[in-house]
């Protein structure tokens, strides 16, 4: 049997998995809002409230069972063809849902317990019973909340046949064969079940932990395959099953018997019972077999026999050979997030270490060295790359979940609002995207409530009702891009500046750009609504977009036409563990810029350049801003010939970087920095060298701000650009 912490092991398993299937069941929902006759939504709608609740009677968490088990009976008559879901429907079963991913949450792993607020459910279910009265044929049963529900099937199908042989480990895992059985008499009636306990040994040889037994069973019911086989979910690695249809011809039961482990004689008795063979049929076959030296199997004998065709036989065994193939090379592996987590960390350290056994290598000059570390090194990159993809998950998911929050916020708002996904398959790593969620969310709700207009406002600007809000990511530049749009009426700077500049955020005789009293909306505390809302006025929400932004190292960025919409682009590095970097030098100090952002280095004489900390040269005739870093970071003036400029792309902007000397690319593993350091501008992180020297990485985004910055203050004054070539 299971102890306590294999069953709490399982229980976070069904806790997870609940969970994925209540946010698949959502989108199937939203789905079936847009098409309400969409049968792959209906069905795996149906599917996944099927599973939860029979996942949760195995762990005995009776009121999630009796809740879904509501929620199946209603979606098994829509199913059916009893009616269909109507929006005030679908409304009612995603507060349902909301429900259920509750009670998932309040699941305690330790002991199994399931606090549930009774009165709250009751409430629910009377509301759904309420809406689905206007739908013929739809009517839930009206049971008190806890109550065990009734059998779910009624009337009589055909009869399934179910092949089930159980593993020796079942009920070490804490399984119960008769649970199984009984479980599966809710569907329909069990007309034939024979015990399969060939493989028993003797009692002095008997196991008592270990599971001996197999069963044949006919089931009659009119309950799909799908619903049959998920009877059996959470036992799936305990277990071999085969599950023929009513209308199974002798082919498929002949098949059967050659995937079985017990002797032709036997699994031909259940033949018999099922009534595919005759009695006479079966004996003539096993004496066929019997005599025969090279002993065949019983359905080569009966193929033999004219029984059944050869053909059949055949292609039965192709396809499955193909299907099982198909699984073994196909099956996807589950794999706790923290256990990839701790596989980065070692690659990083792994990446440094190889790092510093070049650098001793090459400082030695033994050359057979040197070509082994550069393998060495080699394998590490593609270790690297591949224990990063591992990490990285499409940002489809993500998107998907705010159909859910348009269609809410809309609703509550009165507006029409249809949201356009695009870049769904566009791949980033996990722990961005977990973190990704809450500035999103803001974003979307912000364009909902104060971006795009209501119906009447949109008809006077000559706008479709309906209004549209998109997400779309994509790669840029090493990067990947979100852009959260909205086709309303855009910002309206003159009242931004009007409510910053009664906020104290900026003076009256401020002479800003658009972008800049665009950006005043990231201010702490600012909000352009009249009114305190459930949505809006308190002015919590762009601000702390801004800060999740910062720091995920990222930027994001305002493009807004007023009367047509705006636009927020956030841009965020690919991954947060390990990137590729180009290291560069100011005197004695090592700095690392992401290689993706780099597009050329030029050499220039230092005698060329004046002690400026921003200015600009001139780049094939075009001018080029630059920080020299060294005067911003406050560093000693360089006393080095020859200078270099790193130029750099970020987004639709170039600029460069003045340093001493560059060094090459390099594997860089990013280390967060100490509290202590944590205020210094233009620097994201740190990393260790070979030689065991830490080089700082430099923020680019937060560098182009202040280069923003420095510009915009030296127009207001009328300041000229200095040159940093002293031409």
């Amino acid at each position: 049997m299971l102890n306590g912490e294999q069953w709490t092991q399982l229980l976070l398993g069904f806790i997870e998995e609940a969970s994925e299937l209540t946010q698949q069941a959502e989108e199937y929902l939203l789905q079936l809002d847009q098409s309400p006759t969409d049968e792959e939504a209906l069905s795996g709608l149906f599917r996944a409230m099927h599973t939860i609740k029979g996942s949760a009677g195995l762990f005995s968490l009776t009121p999630l069972v009796s809740f879904t088990h509501h929620l199946e009976n209603l979606l098994m008559a829509v199913r059916d063809g009893a009616g269909t879901l109507s929006p005030a429907l679908i409304s009612v079963l995603l507060r349902c849902l909301d429900e259920v991913a509750s009670m998932v949450a309040l699941i305690d792993p330790q002991t199994g317990e399931l606090p549930v607020d009774e009165q709250h459910q009751a409430q629910l279910l009377a509301t759904l019973a309420e809406q689905a009265q206007g739908v013929p044929g739809v009517k839930p049963l009206a049971v008190e909340p806890g109550a065990e529900p009734a059998a779910a099937i009624s009337g009589t199908g055909g009869a399934w046949h179910i092949s089930l042989r159980f593993s020796a480990d079942l009920l070490r895992n804490g399984f119960d064969p008769a649970a199984f059985v009984r479980y599966l008499g809710r569907l329909g009636d069990i007309s034939h079940l024979a015990l399969i306990d060939d493989t028993l040994p003797a009692l002095a040889e008997l196991d008592p932990e270990s599971c001996y037994l197999g069963l044949e069973i006919d089931l009659l019911s009119d309950a799909s395959k799908t619903e049959i086989e998920d009877v059996f979910e959470f036992i799936r690695d305990f277990c071999t099953l085969h599950i023929l249809p009513p209308d199974s011809a002798l082919d498929d039961y002949l098949q059967l018997i050659q995937q079985l482990p017990e002797s032709d004689a036997r699994i031909g008795q259940i033949l018999v019972s099922a009534g595919l063979l005759t009695e006479n049929e079966l004996q003539a076959g096993l004496t066929v077999q019997a005599s025969s030296e090279a002993k065949p199997a019983l359905g080569e004998v009966l193929v033999s026999q004219g029984v059944v065709p050869p053909k059949a036989v055949d292609a039965a065994l192709a396809k499955q050979k193909a299907s099982r193939e198909k699984r073994v090379n196909d099956a996807p592996i589950r794999v706790a997030a923290h256990k990839l987590d701790e596989l980065i960390n070692l690659v990083g350290e792994l990446v440094i270490s190889a790092a510093g056994a070049q650098l001793h290598a090459q400082k030695h000059g033994n050359a057979l060295c040197v070509e082994s570390t550069q393998t060495v090194n080699q394998h590490v990159e593609q270790i690297r790359e591949v224990a990063l993809k591992m990490r990285m998950i499409e940002i489809g998911d993500t998107f998907n979940r705010f159909h859910r929050v348009v269609r809410d916020v809309s609703q509550q708002l009165g507006k029409d609002i249809r949201l356009d996904i695009r870049g769904a398959d566009t791949e980033l790593d996990k722990s961005v995207i977990d973190q990704l969620a809450d500035p999103l969310t803001h974003l979307v709700r912000n364009a909902i409530d104060h971006g795009i207009e209501n119906a009447e406002q949109r008809a006077a600007a000559g706008k479709p009702a309906q209004g549209l809000l998109r997400l779309n990511a994509y790669h840029e530049s090493g990067m990947i891009v979100i852009e959260v749009s909205d086709d309303g009426h855009g910002l309206n700077t003159a009242r931004i500046r009007d409510k910053a500049i009664a906020r104290g955020l900026i003076d009256a005789q401020a002479n800003l750009s658009e972008h800049d009293i665009q950006r005043l909306i990231f201010a702490a505390g600012f909000s352009t609504a009249e009114a305190v809302s459930d949505l809006s006025g308190r002015g919590v929400g762009m601000d702390v977009v801004r800060s999740a932004i910062d720091a995920l190292r990222g930027s994001i960025d305002i493009d807004s036409v007023q009367g047509q919409g705006t636009t927020f682009r956030i841009r965020l590095p690919l991954t947060l563990a390990i990137i590729d970097g180009f290291l560069v030098s100011l005197g004695d100090e090592h700095l690392v810029v992401p290689l993706d952002l780099v597009t050329e280095c030029i050499e220039l004489d230092a005698s060329q350049l004046t002690r400026c900390t921003y200015g600009y040269i001139e780049l094939r005739g075009k001018p080029l801003p630059c920080i020299d870093l060294a005067a911003h970071f406050g560093l000693p003036p360089s006393h080095t010939v020859r200078r270099n400029i790193v130029v750099v792309n970020f987004g639709r902007q170039q600029a460069g970087l003045i340093v001493d000397h560059l060094h090459g690319e390099l594997q860089t593993v990013i280390k967060p920095l100490g509290l202590l350091f944590q205020h210094l501008q233009g620097i994201s992180g740190s990393t260790i060298l070979g030689s065991g020297q830490i080089a700082l990485i430099l923020d680019i985004a937060n560098l182009f701000h202040t280069l923003h910055h420095s510009v915009e203050a030296d127009s207001r004054t009328n300041q000229p650009r200095p040159d940093l070539t002293g031409s």
